[in-house]
């Protein structure tokens, strides 16, 4: 045999063992990286644990088993000793923060989907079923005191879960962990700081929009964004979706007056301000009506705030023709099946989950792609006068989930909130004046279960919409606005906001037009005036917004002394 062949032979042979060699070079290099790449995803080394409960909290002890401190679950610590049992419950020792301690074994664990021990929570507050963690989209409500198993969640912060993956019925989703609790009692009970439910509890179905008891008033986070900050006292002017097409002068006029916001219409029925995408997915009838386009609109948008002032959107929430008109099967009927007008308008139900959805996806597309401060909601409500309708069975609202009107409301408020807060963007609702007082409105507002949850309510209590002689004054009050302003607001607004323990911001609407009824009188500066000045000295100092429907430069500058 000659030399070439030995060596053929040789290699033939030797072959599949270097390929063996390399092959499991790799797969042990592939298994260590793997290893430390979990291991980096996973925070967590040998030695070390994540601290696991049922609760935000968990108790550390000395060494004589004493109580010590506290830490929040989700943390890393790392063991130092075996388990110790000590009257009967076993304890590791683990460092934490540079300090020995010890903890209740069962406490710790390796795995970072075992840091919450919780199986099933009770709701606390009715809450929102959403589809994934992510977005806004909704599978369905879950009334106060039902349980859901829980399976998972999306992550913790100081202890506290953000939404917990659950299981309720047939249905599985997100739910927001701040509205559980571990107890069915506890779930069952309301909240009743100070005795002041027992003022709530008294004011109940009246007029049809519901039972104040039914609401929900416990404590509500209200947050303050460090790169979007809300002016303590916001003096406002309204800009509807045409005016903004000649922001300019609107800016320069603010300018010379003490004005620092602008509230710009996002969407008012039937006048869609530019075409969005959420309306060309949700309302293609908004969408090819719409007054301005995307590019053009954000760049008014954007002017107001290169000028400093601060800015909030305006959304026409459940009063909304085009929408109507593109889902039908969405709007309050009438006892034929066809869509309810009222007002020459159409109204998409409140209690429909689609419709809030569009509405929610339109204000987070304004706050992401155009940059408003404040998602304003007006038109958060049913259609007035229509209680003797619904009691006469020829109007149906197609109440879904079998809600009183006022929980609707306070749902979306509650679904609103939780999704624009998201986006670093505060969130207001608009409210009749009448809404203040000690009864739920027909029409499903109730001062208290708004305030509690917005972050401004902003109130339209204009003087030519009071009765004649509202209040018992004998003269008529629009002539008289400081008066009948000051009524309102001192014994019906500012003691509302008494009765909730995380109340809004009060920022109030004032006329700023002339008056639409006899005897007519002319709404200028000294008239502007004395609206302000009455909700200063009844407390109400939140600032105000001049509400002009047409946005009239002309009437603008005649008052502007007044800001």
């Amino acid at each position: 045999m000659t030399n070439r062949k030995r060596r053929f032979k040789k290699n033939v042979i030797l072959l599949p063992i270097i390929l063996l060699v390399i092959f499991s070079a790799f797969l042990f290099c592939f298994k260590s990286l793997n290893k430390k790449q979990n291991s980096k995803n996973n925070l967590i080394q040998s030695s070390e644990r994540y601290v696991a409960s049922n609760t935000t909290v968990v108790d550390l002890y000395d060494d004589n088993y004493e109580k010590v401190s506290t830490i929040n679950r989700g943390e890393i610590v790392k063991t130092i000793s075996k388990a110790k049992v000590n009257n009967d419950i076993s304890y590791t020792k683990i460092t934490y923060n540079k300090k020995n301690y010890y903890i209740v074994t069962d406490n710790l664990t390796k795995e970072k989907d075992k840091i919450i021990t919780e199986t099933e929570v009770y709701i606390r507050t009715t809450t929102t079923l959403y589809k994934n963690e992510e977005g806004v989209d909704i599978l369905s409500t879950i009334k106060k005191g039902e349980k859901v198993t829980v399976t998972g969640y999306d992550y913790i912060v100081e202890g506290k879960v953000n939404m917990y993956k659950i299981k309720y019925k047939d249905l599985e989703g997100y739910i927001y962990s701040k509205y559980t609790v571990l107890d069915h009692n506890e779930a069952i009970l309301n909240y009743d700081e100070d005795n002041t439910y027992q003022t709530h509890l008294k004011r109940t179905n009246v007029y049809g929009g519901g039972n104040a008891y039914n609401l929900d008033f416990y404590p509500v986070d209200k947050p303050k964004f460090e790169n979007n900050i809300m002016p303590d006292e916001v003096r406002s002017l309204y800009i509807n979706s045409i005016a903004v097409k000649n922001i300019d002068k609107y800016i320069e006029l603010a300018k010379e007056s003490n004005i620092n916001a602008f509230v710009v219409d996002i969407k008012d029925n039937t006048s869609p301000a530019y075409a969005s995408k959420v309306m060309q997915e949700y309302s293609k009838t908004n969408y090819e009506n719409a007054n301005n386009t995307f590019e053009n609109y954000k760049a008014a948008i954007k002017k107001i705030k290169d000028n400093g002032f601060y800015v909030i959107g305006r959304i026409t929430t459940f009063k909304d023709n085009y929408y109507s008109k593109d889902h039908p099967e969405n709007t309050i009927k009438n006892s034929n099946g066809e869509p309810f007008n009222h007002d020459n308008s159409y109204w998409p139900t409140a209690y429909n989950r689609h419709v809030w959805e569009f509405n929610v996806k339109l204000a987070i597309e304004a706050v992401d792609e155009m940059g408003f401060n404040e998602i304003q909601f007006d038109y958060v409500r049913f259609p007035d006068r229509t209680n003797s309708l619904e009691k006469q069975g020829v109007i149906d609202f197609q109440n879904t989930y079998n809600e009183d009107k006022a929980v609707a409301i306070q749902q979306f408020l509650f679904y609103a909130t939780d999704a624009i807060h998201k986006h670093n963007a505060y969130v207001s609702a608009d409210v009749f004046g009448e809404s203040a007082h000690n009864y739920v409105t027909a029409y499903g507002q109730y001062w208290g279960a708004i305030s509690n949850v917005v972050d401004v309510i902003s109130a339209m209590p204009y003087p030519d919409h009071f009765s004649k002689y509202e209040y018992g004054f004998n003269t008529p009050v629009w002539t008289i606005p400081y008066d009948v302003i000051y009524y309102w607001a001192s014994n019906f607004a500012s003691k509302q906001q008494q009765l909730i323990p995380t109340p809004a911001i009060a920022r109030t609407w004032i006329q700023c037009y002339n008056t639409n009824k006899e005897p007519s009188v002319i709404y200028d500066a000294s008239k502007i005036s004395a609206q302000i000045k009455a909700l200063k000295d009844a407390n109400l100092t939140g600032g105000f917004m001049t509400w002009n429907s047409s946005s009239s430069l002309e009437k603008y500058e005649a008052v502007k002394s007044a800001f």
